[in-house]
């Protein structure tokens, strides 16, 4: 089983915030979306969801045009239809669209569809499209382009048209109370910034011939976010700090001050590997939310209290909710978010 990168998409048009609303659509407007950990840019499609052990894919294609006609969009299908006919099994493909003529739906109000909301005549043009695309491209297969096959592959699709604002994606990420989350200018910047992580990844190294036997391979060449990558990111941008800067955070010091002094690197370094664990835990992405407001909202109730009462004051179902936390890795992020607060 192998699968050949033959044209790499950092050659199409950029299309850099269609990707990005694809990428986050994937992250958390799919009721599979905790599955997914691996976002590979730029490899096997514009976009691809993994899991965390390489097993399950999500292939994505974007469009940014917001009139596209059944036959525009069946040629969009090409290199989704490419990967369906590949020896790797891609078990979702999504077409992620800026937009459709009114042509296209039987209902107009539907932004998530398969083939059933497309009218009859448009279907017929968005076949035509696609067969036209597939019979240009060198690596199809023209023996593969049968009605059968194309039937098939049209089965599995799922179309999604873009109906929100960049930051209504961020917004998604965050999980909590509405006092806490960012103003509109600040979940922009923050997909700002996940758009400029995605596309920075397109120029780590020209992809074009390189044969893998594996999906997992395709991590070799680090053409991927994670989702706690993405998480730390909005974190940081909400503590205006990164958690995992070096130094002790000022309101941990008088904790980290009584460890014996041999052991305060070892500490430290199981605080942050705890953190880290908890941001990467995608069972517990919710519960992680949960507990950062409730720490959030603690701190500003108790604004001069320390550490360590706020701790005592956390409630017990969000700590248990985090198992990833002990006590003290816990009162270090407590010192992180205290201290990036503006009291």
């Amino acid at each position: 089983m192998t699968y050949t990168v033959k044209s790499s998409e950092r050659l199409r048009h950029p299309a850099a915030e269609m990707e990005t609303k694809a990428l986050l659509h994937l992250m958390n407007f799919r009721s599979d979306s905790h599955e997914i950990y691996y976002f590979v840019v730029d490899f096997f499609n514009d976009l691809t969801g993994m899991d965390n052990q390489a097993r399950r894919l999500w292939d994505l294609q974007s469009k940014g045009a917001k009139n596209s006609s059944p036959k525009a969009i069946g040629k969009e299908l090409v290199t989704l239809f490419k990967n369906y006919r590949s020896d790797l099994d891609f078990g979702f493909y999504v077409l992620f669209l800026g937009g459709v003529s009114n042509t296209v739906r039987i209902d107009n109000s539907t932004n998530i569809f398969d083939i059933s909301n497309i009218k009859p005549a448009s279907l017929i043009k968005l076949k035509e499209g696609l067969i036209e695309e597939c019979q240009e491209k060198t690596y199809i297969d023209s023996a593969s382009i049968t009605k059968q096959v194309i039937d098939s592959f049209l089965n599995k699709v799922q179309f999604v048209i873009d109906d929100k604002k960049p930051s209504d994606y961020v917004r998604s990420i965050v999980k909590i109370n509405r006092s806490i989350i960012p103003n509109e200018e600040t979940l922009t910047a923050i997909f700002n910034e996940i758009r400029n992580e995605q596309a920075g990844k397109k120029n780590i190294r020209p992809l074009e011939d390189i044969t893998i036997e594996g999906c997992d391979e395709a991590l070799d060449y680090y053409h991927h976010l994670t989702s706690g990558e993405i998480k730390l990111l909005v974190l940081s941008r909400i503590l205006n700090r990164n958690p995992f800067d070096k130094g002790i955070p000022p309101s941990f010091i008088p904790i980290f001050n009584h460890f014996p002094e041999e052991k305060r690197k070892n500490a430290l370094d199981d605080c942050q590997i705890a953190l880290t664990r908890v941001l990467f835990n995608k069972n517990c992405a919710d519960s992680f939310w949960e507990l950062f407001e409730n720490v959030y909202l603690t701190i500003v109730s108790n604004p001069t209290i320390d550490v360590n009462k706020i701790y005592r004051k956390l409630n017990q179902r969000a700590i248990d909710d985090c198992p990833d936390f002990d006590v003290i890795s816990l009162k270090y992020f407590i010192s992180i978010v205290k201290d990036g607060i503006d009291l």
